[in-house]
């Protein structure tokens, strides 16, 4: 059977070097650290995961610390742990990096980063993130009538730019008005022609001149999930017929400065940097044929798309990575239009972003409990096969014999289509009774064996190449964690669009990890569970993990999932209505023995909450239970004393958390 065999496996292994010991950088090799945390995130000496929240400083916290310390106040998990000091970095970085690219390009018209809510409306990240962005002038963007009153009494000063994308009503393009007449700086976004005309009569009907900005249906388009961001068929935006119109329009009826702002948007993630650059050429030479015609548009916006590496490789082999740096973003966005500009011989405008992405999602990591592990069925390795088992058993036992004898990649492969062949005649004879229970049981374990034994085989060899069959033993053989979460309020993007995110043990680190596992969550749901994973040759299908008994742990193994920070917090959903996780709000501070403090805590939404959201009340539902256990005394079924225990256990219920109590 040599010829699948490209290379003999091997068992002589002691003429190899003693391995290296464990190290912390093996651990952030193991879990492509690097290529995600954007040195934010790393593993310490204890072999603990830590943040580095601040480039500029040396401190850095550590992630199992800050759990334990949570959870010894009451906290309960599954939390999220917010390094507040990654928003301040992250604004702060995206500013630097446009300011180094209009110096090299010695373009003069400004920048101003916008922070689009919609991202992550929670008031503790926009607070911080418009408090980062004060020393730039930053602004900031909201597209719904409810982030339109959250957003506008944050405006600062007059002078801080407002974007209020989305489709607007009346009511709100007169409150938009109103705080135009105040003085703030906010402009509609207009999305559709019909919008123009509205804008334009209220303005008229409250005595003031208008002024908005218009979204550009370019032909430009970015490769990736968000495809439908841009380009013709775009849900918004105003096609370039619609646009030339509109402009006529301004001039004939003399107001041309009421443009202020052109606006293009690809997509939340571009994964190619060149996309950019070809969409701000589009709209620049959109921007100077309007300034041409007579129009001053001061700002050209070039929406979001700052992308987050997800992933362990660029977004060409894979759906969550980059391959461009913030700077390299900057370049593109200022030199396109500076390109552009220099040759139409038009003013620069001033350049606004709406990157939310980008900012947000480091900032953020989910912490869960690992409640048990389950594992593939097994024998001992000196299992004797009882005497009396049925043929099927001893065919599988025989195989076990003979993976552990085989020269060949060949050779083992054909075991594994032989213990295949012999554990489908062990389901077909116990489906049509000619297998017990306790036969089946056997005949079950012992496949599993067989599979063991053949992927510790291959391991050990470590081939180049593997037929795909013996490839996929290892995912097959993975453990199972339950977790106490719920993917569907947690990691929406990874259950809608499958999206990895990275995720590793957040302590013990300093050992290196023996098993592989797949993740499920606590609802009652096939989708809820994780088995996609960070790898840079793809989608790996399980996940490194240390040795976990089979029951809950005596010490708590927990899992931090990374890089939530943006969507997630707000599309999770309340499937089995489980509600929002708990949060910890973690600051740098060298001066703190621990190098931290932990500002706030906020406890995860309670059963009362997430009840009442769907219209049953503490009262009713405890006088239902209160008559029902009347009767039952009554009837002599409990004791009254022992129907008021029952009904103080019932009301325990509704403060607590909607997740597991692992202790």
């Amino acid at each position: 059977m040599s010829d699948l065999a490209p290379s003999p496996l091997s068992d002589a292994v002691e003429d190899l070097d003693a391995p290296d010991a464990w190290t912390p950088a093996d651990a952030e090799a193991l879990y492509h650290m690097p290529a995600w945390g954007e040195g934010f995130f790393g593993v310490n000496d204890d072999g603990n995961v830590c943040a580095r929240p601040d480039a500029a400083r040396d401190g850095h916290i550590d992630l199992a610390a800050v759990v334990d310390e949570v959870v010894a106040g009451g906290l309960p998990l599954p939390a999220v742990i917010r390094f507040q000091d990654i928003l301040a970095a992250r604004v702060q970085a995206l500013n630097a990096a446009f300011r180094q690219a209009a110096e090299d390009a010695e373009y003069g018209g400004g920048y101003t980063s916008v922070y689009p809510v919609k991202v992550n409306q929670l008031r503790e990240v926009v607070d911080e993130i418009v408090e980062a962005g004060r020393p730039f002038g930053s602004g900031i963007e909201c597209g719904s009538k409810a982030e339109l009153v959250a957003t506008l009494p944050r405006l600062e000063s007059d002078d801080m730019l407002c974007l209020v994308n989305g489709y607007k009503d009346a009511a709100m393009l007169r409150l938009i008005l109103t705080f135009q007449r105040l003085g703030r700086k906010v402009l509609p976004i207009v999305e559709k022609a019909s919008e123009f005309e509205q804008i334009l009569k209220l303005s008229d009907d409250a005595g003031q001149a208008p002024a908005f900005g218009v979204r550009v249906k370019l032909a430009a388009v970015a490769p990736g999930p968000w495809t439908k961001s841009g380009g013709s068929l775009s849900k918004f935006g105003v096609s370039l017929p619609e646009l030339v119109a509109l402009a006529d329009r301004l001039i004939e009826e003399g107001r041309p400065e009421a443009l202020r702002l052109l606006h293009f948007h690809l997509g939340s993630q571009i994964g190619d940097v060149a996309a950019l650059k070809h969409a701000v050429r589009e709209i620049a030479r959109v921007y100077a044929g309007l300034v041409r015609r007579g129009l001053t548009p001061e700002y050209l916006d070039v929406g979001g798309g700052l992308g987050v590496n997800y992933d362990a490789l660029p977004l060409g082999a894979g759906a969550g990575g980059v391959d461009y740096s913030v700077q390299e973003y900057a370049n593109a966005v200022v030199y396109a239009a500076k390109e552009v500009c220099d040759a139409e011989g038009v003013p620069e405008p001033r350049l606004v972003t709406e990157n939310g992405r980008a900012v947000t999602a480091h900032h953020s990591v989910l912490v869960v409990d690992v409640l048990g592990a389950t594992r593939k069925p097994d024998v001992a390795d000196d299992f004797e096969l009882p005497k009396g088992a049925h043929p099927v058993a001893g065919e599988l036992d025989a195989l076990r014999e003979t993976a552990a004898s085989a020269r060949g990649l060949g050779e083992l492969l054909e075991v594994l289509h032989d213990a295949n062949e012999s554990r489908e005649k062990a389901h077909a004879l116990f489906q049509y009774g000619y297998l017990d229970l306790d036969a089946a049981a056997l005949a079950e374990r012992l496949y599993w064996a067989v599979c063991r034994l053949i992927h510790e085989r291959v391991e050990a060899a470590g081939p180049e190449w593997a037929p795909p069959e013996l490839d996929a033993l290892g995912d097959a053989l993975a453990d199972q964690l339950l977790c106490d979460f719920s993917v569907f309020q947690s990691l929406m993007d990874h259950w809608a669009l499958g999206q990895r995110f990275p995720i590793m043990p957040i302590a013990g680190l300093d050992q290196e990890p023996t098993r592989r596992a797949r993740l499920v969550d606590i609802t009652c749901d096939s989708d809820g569970e994780i088995a996609k994973f960070v790898a840079p040759e793809g989608a790996r299908r399980a996940l490194e993990v240390h040795d976990l008994p089979t029951g809950p742990p005596d010490e708590p193994y927990r899992l931090g999932v990374f890089l939530v920070g943006a969507y997630q917090d707000i599309l999770g959903d309340a499937h089995n209505l489980f509600g929002g996780v708990s949060e910890a709000h973690v600051y740098l501070d060298e001066d703190e023995p621990s190098g931290y403090y932990v500002e706030e805590t906020i406890r995860g939404t309670t059963v009362e909450e997430m009840l009442a959201r769907v219209q049953y009340f503490p009262s009713d539902l405890q006088a239902r239970v209160q008559t029902l256990l009347r009767e039952k005394a009554r009837a002599g079924v409990v004791r009254p004393k022992e129907a008021q225990a029952i009904l103080a256990d019932y009301r325990a219920f509704f403060p607590q958390t909607t997740y597991l109590d692992p202790t």
